[in-house]
């Protein structure tokens, strides 16, 4: 190798130091953190369970960064079942082997294993999560993802007292993995779960519960910053405080016009940033959720987990009868008016310079089915079927031997295909209460839509009635995008194309298509890789409904996909 010119080597040095100059300037630091994956007596609702955890809490640690920081976790895999973690709403530019979804960005981590996930958060700024994205883990392997914003860089809203993680959780009375089991066994629902939680811990509504009941400790006239999170397996929640009011901020890491509400609804997957000033008397006041449920006839826990917000006021931190904390109004579980004129309110703090023109006009259905019991068999589902679920018809089938992307990137072939449907192949009154009966049966297949680096990306999400309706929390894994509009019914071009809000649309990782109707989004597909789009209700992900789209490279080194890292997991 020729060695330098004096005059070459001086450019070196100057370029070495600008770098080191910008790292400097720009405060992005990097943060090591180890996850044992492991199993840990839990104790709720009055019994003992070995659940999987993450370094044996639950929820599991708190992730605190800034913005323009890297993460480097290492997850060391210690139970006895396979594990990937998923960094959810993180965009993952170039870093798809870091996203973690597990037979799609990489195989899993198997038991003994390790794998350590390297990524950088760009251009995000609010709360996130992260949870395990195998089988049935993240009921217990979940937490928080906090990302402030720079060094000498400010929130847009007056800096709070303090800040509170609040994640909702589900507790199975049971072992959550044995119960997706048994569902996959029998094709029948698995069992609902037997309580809520905030921050890992049901509330004093519940058996043998209320002396570990949440507390946030506040003090009276200040702002505090409740950063909520669904990270319920399979529940929309409602969410509210007595006596105060909430101000949304942000949602899914994005900050929005504030606006003031009384209720939250929360869909798996979404993350809300409220303010709350303690205005009240000085006394103790319930946070309480409890679930929003749209599919007619289907079993629900229908329990209310609570928290209490605890004015510094001498009033004592026990859960006794003395001093009873006030009860907030929560809507019905059926309150589809509240959930839909609370997504209503949420918009983009300025306006929004929309993409366009559309280069993919997608449509796609989202929606349940039912697949035919096996000659020979008995299926727990309706008149001796297997429950399933699809969009556009397509149940989705993951792979089993390699991930997705690493067929992507080494050309494997027979592991999927490219041609997922643009619309559903055959259309039809999709909210009709009598779907016909041959519509009811998805095609298994493992099918990705391929997308041009930097195509503005549109998509209708159609729900449809065909089992039951319901509100379907649809997630992209990679990418955040803008919600045009939502609405009720069978999507119409024309008509319904006149209610876009191409001002101030919300930014989100993940949209509640609302029952029985249609939400719009839109997106540049930015980053290359293979990403998942999914309901984010896991006894739903489980049945198929699900799909990918495989995001080809660009041009230049920043368009393309990196390398895959030296200890990724082979299946």
């Amino acid at each position: 190798m020729a060695s330098l010119s004096s005059s070459s080597r001086l450019l070196f040095l100057l370029a070495c130091s600008s770098c080191l100059v910008f790292a400097l300037l720009a405060g992005a630091e990097v943060h090591h953190h180890e996850f044992v994956v492991q199993e840990t007596p839990v104790k709720r609702l009055c019994k003992t369970h070995n659940v999987i955890t993450a370094n044996g809490q639950l929820p599991g640690p708190t992730l605190e960064v800034r913005e323009g920081d890297t993460l480097v976790i290492n997850v060391v895999n210690q139970a006895q079942h396979n594990v990937t973690i998923h960094w959810h709403g993180i965009r993952q530019f170039r870093t798809g082997w870091a996203d973690g979804p597990e037979f799609v960005t990489q195989c899993p981590i198997k038991p003994g294993g390790s794998y350590r996930y390297k990524f950088t958060v760009e251009g995000q700024e609010g709360t996130l999560w992260w949870h395990a994205h195998s089988s049935w883990l993240r009921a217990t392997v979940y937490g928080a993802l906090i990302i402030r914003p720079r060094e000498n860089k400010n929130y847009p809203f007056d800096k709070p007292a303090r800040e509170v993680p609040v994640l909702l959780g589900e507790w199975w009375d049971a072992d959550p993995i044995k119960v997706i089991q048994e569902a996959q066994r029998t094709g029948g629902g698995p069992n609902i779960s037997d309580a809520y939680t905030i921050n890992g811990q049901p509330g004093d509504l519940y058996n043998c519960s209320k002396q570990e009941t949440t507390a946030i400790p506040v003090k009276a006239g200040e702002t505090a910053l409740l950063r909520f999170i669904n990270a319920a397996l399979n529940q929309e929640l409602f969410v509210s405080i007595a006596q105060h009011k909430m101000t949304v901020v942000g949602v899914d890491a994005s900050y929005t016009k504030p606006f003031t509400t009384s209720v939250l609804m929360i869909a798996p997957g979404q993350t809300t940033d409220v303010l709350v000033t303690m205005d009240q008397a000085p006394t103790r006041y319930y946070i309480a959720a409890r679930a929003y449920d749209t599919a007619q006839g289907v079993a629900f826990d229908n329990t209310t987990t609570t928290a209490v917000i605890e004015y510094d006021c001498g009033c004592g931190t026990d859960f006794g009868p003395t001093i009873p904390p006030a009860f907030p109004v929560l809507p019905a579980f059926n309150d589809t008016a509240t959930a839909t004129a609370f997504a209503a309110g949420i918009k983009s703090p300025r306006k929004v310079k929309i993409p366009e023109p559309v280069d993919e006009n997608l449509f796609f259905t989202v929606g349940l089915g039912l697949f035919n019991c096996k000659l020979g068999q008995q299926c727990a589902g309706p008149n001796n079927t297997r429950f399933t679920a699809s969009m556009n018809n397509i149940s989705f089938v993951f792979p089993q031997t390699t991930s997705l992307l690493n067929a992507h990137y080494y050309g494997i072939p027979g592991v999927f295909t490219t041609d997922f449907p643009a619309y559903p192949p055959v259309q039809f009154d999709y909210t009709a209460q009598n779907v016909p009966r041959g519509l009811w049966q998805p095609a298994p297949a493992t099918k990705l839509y391929k997308l041009r680096f930097g195509s503005v990306v549109q998509i209708v999400l159609q729900d449809t009635s065909i089992v039951t309706a319901e509100n379907h929390p649809i997630h992209i894994h990679g990418y955040d995008f803008h919600i045009l509009a939502e609405g009720f019914g069978n999507f119409d071009p024309k008509k319904d194309a006149e209610k876009f809000n191409l001002a101030d649309p919300p930014q989100r990782n993940t949209v509640a298509v609302p029952v029985n109707g249609w939400s719009v989004i839109r997106f540049v597909a930015d980053n290359p890789g293979v990403w998942l789009m999914h309901c984010h209700l896991d006894v739903h992900i489980g049945w198929g409904l699900a799909m990918a789209f495989l995001v080809e490279d660009g041009y230049g080194e920043l368009e393309k996909l990196e390398t895959p890292p030296a200890d990724l997991p082979v299946c």
